[in-house]
């Protein structure tokens, strides 16, 4: 018992102690103010990086055709996300969409991007509801695949027959006879209007593509999209396809861009080959706040299984 009292009186003792410590120190002097931790610095985040299906398919290598094939392969390499080539698909049905769907999540890829092909600068209007319609039924393909945007072309006048003979000629096509280029922007900015609102439904934004035909500059790009003014049509913004002053082009399109599709040639280029200065390039875009997808489309003669990686490596240096 005198034990136990004992350590019941120290223990009170010194509580005591701390409390007189307290109040002598509330009536001398004000406890000094912990110092606030620093405020870390805002460090900007790397632009995430994808890959179109096209850079495997490319219209020609039917071994690379089938999407799940490519998101095995855009996976392995370490990308973030996937591009799909509408055209590539040999089925659109709900369920095979959602098994590509189910298939790149499982991946841990995103599906970032659909690119699609219509053509409306055409004099015939039953032509062009059928481009509508297209793009309307595309516009619902990405909605059920979960993609947040969907590139467009304008479409050109059809005067030069073939794409090779288009790019022999650096793109440049003649008006075809009996029209004027600004009845070709009204046939476009009438179009593209009536996808507004499917657009708006499905959440999906319209990125129109510096893709030959009345897009080949970005002159030709803003008049339809300041034309139309929605914020459901945007840029798909291309580096490979300004052959000339590719890099003032690509400022003027830049802060309106919502996916960046960039073009390598390791090999030499398929039609022609551009040296692009991708550190100029990643600057612009940083410039121009971009915060969105790279999507590599790769246009090049070496093996693809070598060359897409190494495009992989110089994208992710610069962005």
């Amino acid at each position: 018992m005198q034990r136990r009292q004992l350590l019941h009186t120290a223990a009170a003792a010194t509580v005591g102690a701390a409390i007189g410590s307290k109040s002598l120190l509330a009536a001398d002097e004000k406890p000094a103010t912990p110092e606030k931790p620093a405020t870390p610095e805002k460090t900007a985040l790397p632009n995430r990086i994808g890959v179109s299906t096209y850079s495997f398919w490319r219209f020609r290598d039917e071994a690379y055709r089938p999407i799940e094939k490519c998101l095995d392969l855009a996976s392995g390499m370490s990308f973030d996300g996937v591009e799909i080539l509408q055209k590539q698909m040999p089925d659109n049905s709900n369920e095979a969409l959602q098994k590509i769907k189910r298939h790149a999540f499982l991946l841990g890829l995103d599906l970032m991007g659909f690119s699609t092909h219509q053509d409306f600068v055409s004099p015939d209007k039953a032509s062009r509801q059928k481009n509508i319609d297209h793009t309307l039924d595309t516009i619902e393909q990405a909605y059920r695949l979960g993609i947040p945007t969907l590139r467009l072309n304008t479409g050109r006048w059809g005067t030069i027959k073939t794409f090779d003979g288009l790019m022999a000629n650096r793109g440049i096509e003649p008006i075809l006879e009996g029209y004027t280029e600004n009845e070709g922007f009204d046939w476009v900015i009438d179009s593209i209007s009536k996808l507004i609102p499917k657009a708006a439904e499905c959440g999906v934004i319209l990125g129109l593509e510096n893709h030959w035909g009345l897009g080949l500059t970005p002159e030709g790009v803003l008049r339809v999209i300041n034309a139309i003014n929605s914020p459901w049509l945007q840029v798909t913004l291309d580096t490979g396809n300004f052959l000339e002053d590719p890099y003032k082009r690509l400022t003027q399109l830049a802060d309106r861009t919502v996916l960046l599709q960039a073009k390598t040639y390791y090999g030499g280029g398929t039609w022609y080959t551009l040296e692009l200065d991708y550190a100029r390039i990643a600057k612009i875009m940083k410039e121009a706040n971009y915060k969105g997808y790279v999507s590599l489309e790769y246009e090049g003669k070496e093996d693809l299984l070598e060359a897409i990686p190494k495009s992989l490596a110089l994208l992710r240096k610069h962005f």
